[in-house]
């Protein structure tokens, strides 16, 4: 069937009474790679609109594992400010509309997340047959979402009017709280969690102006996100990029497009997003900003994961 947009119900951790169930990165990743190479995989390949039956619940039923999530998501931000980091968080059910939150909705420098945009804008321009993309684009594309190639999302970003691609993207896809970066850096592009599960979602409804053709070019390259991207200001030059919904969830196959930065007035900034489960039902978005080494600040938003899915999977 085709999904409709969803029609966000928010619920937020700070609510005293919460509804009836109740914030640098990239083949598919299984929370961390599966084990087992026949386990169910996320669907990426198919057309959007072809979705998969729902294991856990009825359509407009949410899951039992929300049950309590915003209550988890209270917690796993109390739990984060004791290691000294602020944190916020957004997960939408597609199916019911629900979205709970922590109650903070900051704006965020959204760093090598932003190179869902550019990919979006780029391929939104070939399928309006505004330009093509050579063998050697194509590669790039896809290491820029897969492994978060900086110098690719450059040459894009350039190729296609910098900080223009901002402009369109929010008109197209109505993210309020997005702007263009202030310097013209791509890395430095304004918004929120919440603005960015809305940009999934309706990226996956096709009611952003992607062709599901073009968007599942998106999802099947965040759902082969590497291990490791490189990163030529950190030691080593990789860094790694399995923090916060990959390791967070391990039971549930995901997608994900992961941003890192540091330093932002002394503080590491780690922002996880990406589509959770074999039928792409749910979109989740967490951020942290923490005055901790990288190593800390990748646990932190980690188990702020894992602390509102105790279970590895929703």
């Amino acid at each position: 069937m085709h999904r409709q947009p969803s029609k966000l119900l928010m619920v937020t951790a700070a609510a005293a009474a919460v509804v009836t169930v109740a914030a640098g990165c990239e083949a598919r990743v299984y929370g961390n790679p599966p084990p087992n190479p026949e386990a169910p995989q996320l669907t990426v390949v198919a057309p959007l609109g072809d979705m998969a039956p729902l294991p856990e619940a009825p359509p407009d039923q949410p899951p039992r594992t929300f049950l309590g999530l915003a209550d988890r998501e209270r917690l796993a931000t109390a739990e984060a400010a004791e290691a000294g980091a602020d944190v916020t968080a957004a997960v939408l059910d597609r199916n019911t509309g629900e979205l709970i939150t922590n109650g903070s909705n900051e704006t965020i420098a959204i760093a090598s997340v932003v190179k869902l945009f550019i990919a979006d804008d780029l391929l939104l321009q070939v399928a309006k047959g505004q330009t093509e993309l050579s063998p050697a684009d194509r590669k790039m594309l896809d290491v820029m979402l897969r492994s978060s190639d900086d110098s690719a999302a450059e040459v894009f970003w350039n190729r296609s009017g910098g900080s223009a691609i901002i402009n369109r993207v929010v008109a197209r896809y109505g993210l309020g709280s997005t702007r263009p970066p202030s310097n013209g850096r791509w890395f430095n592009t304004i918004s929120t969690v919440t603005d960015l599960v809305r940009y999934y979602d309706m990226m996956l409804a096709g009611t952003g102006g992607l062709p599901s053709e073009q968007a599942s070019i998106i999802l099947s390259n965040l759902a082969a996100s590497t291990p490791t991207a490189p990163d030529g200001m950190v030691p080593g030059g990789v860094y790694p990029q399995r923090f916060g919904i990959p390791e967070g969830l391990p039971g549930e196959p995901v997608a994900v497009k992961q941003g890192w930065m540091c330093c932002v007035r002394g503080d590491w900034m780690h922002l996880s997003t990406g589509v959770v489960g074999r039928d792409r039902r749910y979109v989740v978005a967490i951020s942290s900003m923490q005055p901790a080494g990288a190593d800390e600040a990748r646990q932190t938003i980690t188990q702020a994961v894992k602390t509102m899915f105790p279970e590895g999977r929703i």
